[in-house]
């Protein structure tokens, strides 16, 4: 069994059972992740999916360091680019989320920012339901309002949690589902 919301599509099956939920700790990929919940917004997440790679594609593997010295004219270059969601406010927000990036990465790293949140392991939980797992936190309404606070843009609580479950900083797999217990493992 899988949690409900997997399937029935072959990529939202293999996303489900190799991706989401594992623990990642890379701050670029955290950095990637993070963005694309940011387009998921109004949006399914199997729309993300299937444009991912060419997301990748069009911001240069998601390198923070490229973005960050983005200007007008590739923003015009992206609003043109069917491949991926042109949405002028999240292109814009891309660019000047990738410029705090580089500020949290040379501070801290943008990992041990976000997992000291978590005490640097999963948040274990138990819900045996779909239902029963929450849209948002007290947690991650607080990483939302400090990211906010530092300039990030589309990052509000329910982005950040949907993305603290993709990026294994909670472990919401339900109980019932077969990856429930080795994503567990992973965090311990």
């Amino acid at each position: 069994m899988r949690c409900e919301w997997a399937g029935p599509q072959e990529i939202y099956l293999q996303y489900h059972d190799t991706e989401w939920g594992v623990p990642e700790f890379d701050s670029r990929a955290l950095w990637e992740k993070l963005i694309l919940d940011g387009f998921q917004a109004g949006l399914s997440w199997i729309t993300i999916l299937k444009k991912r790679d060419s997301f990748r594609d069009a911001f240069v593997g998601f390198d923070p360091h490229v973005i960050a010295e983005w200007g007008a004219p590739d923003i015009e270059r992206l609003l043109m680019n069917p491949g991926i969601i042109r949405h002028r406010g999240k292109i814009e927000a891309t660019i000047s989320n990738a410029r705090i990036w580089q500020q949290i990465e040379a501070r801290e790293g943008f990992d041990e920012f976000l997992w000291k949140y978590v005490d640097g392991k999963p948040l274990q939980t138990s819900f045996s339901t779909q239902s029963e797992v929450p849209t948002q936190t007290t947690l991650s309404q607080q990483i939302s309002k400090d990211l906010k606070a530092m300039g990030f843009k589309f990052c509000g609580p329910t982005i950040v949690y949907a993305f603290m479950e993709a990026v294994g900083m909670v472990n919401d797999h339900i109980t019932t589902c077969y990856r429930h217990e080795p994503v567990a493992e992973m965090g311990r």
